[in-house]
């Protein structure tokens, strides 16, 4: 059996395939293969890198796909891509040629509601320092993030956020209008 999945894409560095739009672009021939079939791709986008003048600005995109693969065996995957790319994990928000985000998958909440709503009330200070070590549905943080939800708005305005209830369009309406107008389409 199938799942719908939404995925975020960006980066900001070259790689050996590219620019970040070249190596965005390649990224989607790696990630539609086997078990993943996309459905649909954004625009690609450009946004402040964050914090700002922390490094280039970074292309962004969204994907949603078909896939038979579990929600941990997918974020395996794309971590298989991040690293075919030459993404190492050193710092937090840092810098790099690939990111690969597990945005969505189906409704699903995971590992639970209650460790879901630990991720998601975290301080800017503390989102900077911890990571989870496990897989956490949806994303914490995609209602806050403009360079997730705009591209979002092109393949999926109407996906609801299985926790907050609330679909794309009015997630991204929510946002500071400052925040709305950062990602500029490429």
């Amino acid at each position: 059996m199938s799942s719908l999945c939404l995925l975020a894409l960006g980066g900001n560095l070259p790689s050996q395939f590219g620019s970040p739009i070249q190596t965005l672009q390649e990224s989607l021939i790696h990630l539609n293969r086997n078990d993943v079939h996309i459905r649909a791709v954004s625009r690609f986008f450009q946004t402040p890198c964050f914090p700002v003048g922390a490094g280039p600005d970074f292309v962004n995109a969204a994907v949603s796909i078909e896939t038979t693969l579990s929600a941990p065996a997918l974020l395996t995957e794309l971590h298989k891509i991040e690293s075919t790319f030459g993404r190492k994990r050193v710092t937090r928000w840092g810098t790099r040629p690939l990111d690969i985000d597990l945005i969505g998958f189906e409704s699903q909440v995971r590992p639970n509601g209650l460790i879901w709503a630990r991720w998601h009330d975290l301080s800017q200070e503390q989102q900077a320092q911890d990571a989870p070590e496990e897989l956490i549905l949806p994303h914490p943080r995609l209602q806050d993030r403009s360079f997730v939800l705009a591209p979002l708005m092109d393949i999926a305005p109407d996906w609801k956020h299985p926790v907050l209830g609330r679909t794309v369009a009015q997630m991204f309406a929510d946002l500071p209008e400052f925040a709305q107008k950062e990602p500029q389409p490429l």
